[in-house]
């Protein structure tokens, strides 16, 4: 993912906690012959020793997971983005596109048995939070059959590729009136990048208009 150097987050900490938030990733491949992507739930798991690994599982019916092999796959977290218009500016410009998006490439391992009941198990239990319903409560004879139907996978990150545009490029006072007019329309993905850029500006200083 090309990303310039003004927009590219280096902080992991606030790397993992966006996968976190958005766990819900495309994993794309290659079959030998053309691309192919799942959109598929995942768990993080971070290492003290700054290892970081992605864990999911897709259907055995979906022939990617017989594509892995030793190659490279990447993982593409999608968080919130929107439409920027010129009008919002104090000096004529052009529209543009505000996002947060964070690629993960690395290589697959399957996961089977104990570690693979351990993540369906760890799933169920961060979505049911709060809720009665646990992958320990239901029948053995079920639970057996259902992880048969299943490729379970631990993705071993390899490198990491995290882009935030959210408007560092314009001076203060463009940067407040985005915020403002981003807040004012109020749908989810707005409201998403004007967080991103209030906390952006709270970090650092915006740079001049370019």
């Amino acid at each position: 993912m090309h990303i310039p150097k003004l927009y590219r987050e280096e902080d992991r900490e606030k790397i993992i906690e966006f996968l976190k938030q958005n766990s819900f990733p495309a994993l794309v491949s290659h079959d030998g012959e053309k691309l192919v992507a799942t959109h598929l739930p995942v768990e993080i798991i971070a290492g003290e020793d700054g290892a970081l690994t992605i864990l999911g599982h897709m259907s055995r019916a979906n022939p990617q997971w017989g594509s892995f092999g030793g190659q490279e796959v990447l993982l593409i977290f999608q968080g919130a983005h929107t439409y920027i218009s010129p009008r919002w500016y104090n000096h004529v410009n052009v529209p543009t596109w505000n996002y947060m998006m964070v690629h993960v490439y690395g290589r697959v391992r399957a996961v089977e048995g104990r570690e693979l009941r351990s993540l369906l198990s760890s799933l169920v239990g961060r979505h049911e939070a709060g809720a009665s319903y646990r992958l320990e409560n239901l029948p053995e004879e079920f639970v057996q059959k259902e992880m048969k139907g299943v490729f379970g996978f631990a993705l071993d990150v390899t490198r990491i590729d995290a882009g935030y545009k959210l408007s560092q490029n314009r001076n203060e006072e463009d940067h407040a009136n985005i915020i403002r007019e981003l807040e004012g329309r109020g749908d989810e993905n707005s409201l998403g990048v004007a967080k991103g850029m209030r906390e952006i500006a709270s970090g650092e200083n915006a740079s001049p208009s370019q």
